[in-house]
């Protein structure tokens, strides 16, 4: 076994030599596909989030004009099943999250990733998150941020070994850009994507992530993506922090955050095993009908929705009230309820959204009433259980701590809070990683079936080209 190890050094080694001297022979070209594709994934962030912002706020005032039990439950059938109709016919690659079908293509595997997935992708997602599913931005961020640098790779000749990091270096953008959070996007390329940490390839990754929130910010000094009170995430690119908390960290908190984290470990593993329980009955019940799917998702979670009091609608609203500490925790736990059994149902729909918006809400929802728990047994509770909340959950759904604490900690920019969202990250980490040993998107991997031989998004998909001597 440890000649196995070594025997992979060298060949770890000159891949590495061979990716610098033919970044160093095609430069130009590596630097404009970076730069476009950067750009690319910050425009598609953009147009996304705007979209579903200014549908989740004509969605909530329709209900000025009628009853929430006739607008609700029609919006919700009727945008699932245009967005599962526009999924089904032109791009199947576009249903789900994205995320594991990207880090099927970097497993070599052959999966569509032409720019025609990521504008199906655009579209669907809007109409699915914008009429109610209770999904978020990232997943369809990533997948997009990758078919563009897939589809400028593919224009300008990459071999497979640059087209998987312009790949891998897209998706990172497009986190950047969607969560104005460019080391998040850096790490989580690094950590769930690609897996590797050779010097160039981290410089490519990281310039391109910076590059895709620095695109974010100078479309946001011009004005695009204004705040629009929308649901799903729909409040456009901000140049400041969006919360400002009142922080404060002392020794004794550390113990504290371990024990939130494991904790927060167990309800996140509870979560991914009925995440992707829902997504197999979804698969097995309606296997090819994913149209009809979406329609029966979206038209049951807009008859709960309906149920529900006038708050609970707009899950946008949710994340910022979790996220200010103006909820009690009865409320919270309610909240925590809707969106764990919500973003479930909907993902077994196969509608194109992501998790880790839903995620932060449940782990801010989890430290709210952790918070609340603790100040009454202890008489003490961390100024920083809602944020470090946030990072646990992500990191113990996904397996990537360091990407969850830049995630979160773009929200308050405060560096304060580095050190309490890493201590829960870790232990969150460990402790999910004792209950089971994948994330949540290597689960989900075994759920997506291979396309015939026969799809046509394959047969437009020429064979990777040889890498250059």
């Amino acid at each position: 076994m440890i000649g196995h190890r070594i025997s992979l050094r060298p060949q770890s080694w000159r891949a590495s030599r061979n990716l610098e001297r033919l970044i160093e022979q095609r430069w130009p070209a590596v630097v404009i596909t970076l730069l476009v594709t950067s750009l690319g994934a910050a425009v598609t962030g953009l147009l996304f989030k705007t979209g579903v912002g200014w549908l989740g706020s004509w969605r909530l005032r329709l209900l000025e004009l009628a009853s929430p039990w006739l607008v609700l439950p029609l919006l919700g059938a009727l945008g699932g099943a245009l967005s599962g109709l526009m999924v089904q016919q032109l791009a199947p690659a576009a249903a789900g999250s994205g995320i594991p079908h990207v880090m099927r293509f970097l497993a070599r595997q052959r999966v569509p990733m032409q720019l025609r997935v990521a504008v199906v992708k655009l579209v669907a997602g809007i109409l699915a998150i914008g009429s109610g599913f209770p999904l978020g931005p990232e997943g369809p961020s990533v997948q997009m941020g990758s078919s563009v640098g897939w589809q400028l790779a593919r224009w300008f000749k990459a071999p497979p070994s640059l087209m998987r990091v312009i790949v891998a270096a897209g998706g990172g953008a497009g986190i950047a850009a969607v969560f104005n959070a460019p080391l998040g996007g850096f790490f989580y390329a690094i950590e769930e994507l690609l897996r590797q940490a050779g010097p160039v390839l981290l410089l490519l990754v990281m310039s391109t992530a910076f590059m895709g929130s620095l695109w974010a910010d100078l479309m946001g000094l011009a004005g695009m993506g204004s705040k629009v009170a929308g649901i799903g995430g729909g409040e456009g690119f901000q140049l400041v922090s969006e919360y400002n908390p009142d922080l404060s960290f002392v020794p004794l908190d550390l113990v504290y955050l371990v024990a939130l984290g494991a904790a927060v470990a167990l309800l996140a593993e509870l979560y991914s095993r009925y995440v992707v329980g829902m997504q197999r009955l979804g698969v097995r019940w309606l296997p090819d009908q994913l149209v009809l799917r979406m329609m029966v998702g979206g038209l049951v979670i807009g008859l709960v929705y309906a149920a529900l009091p006038d708050d609970f609608r707009n899950t946008a609203a949710l994340q910022h009230a979790i996220a200010d500490g103006h909820v009690e925790v009865g409320k919270a736990i309610g909240i925590f309820a809707l969106l764990f059994f919500g973003t479930g149902l909907a993902a077994s729909t196969g509608a194109p959204g992501g998790l880790f918006a839903p995620m932060l809400t449940l782990g801010g929802s989890i430290g709210l009433v952790a918070a609340g728990w603790a100040e009454v047994t202890t008489g003490h509770a961390p100024s920083t259980f809602v944020f470090a909340g946030m990072a646990a959950f992500i990191a113990a759904c996904a397996r990537s701590p360091i990407t969850a604490v830049f995630l979160v900690f773009a929200l308050t920019k405060n560096l304060l809070i580095l050190k309490p969202l890493l201590v829960s990250a870790v232990a969150s980490t460990v402790m999910a990683s004792i209950l089971h040993e994948q994330s949540i998107y290597k689960r989900q991997l075994k759920l997506l079936r291979s396309p015939p031989s026969g799809d046509p998004e394959l047969r437009m998909k020429t064979t990777p080209l040889r890498p250059q001597p």
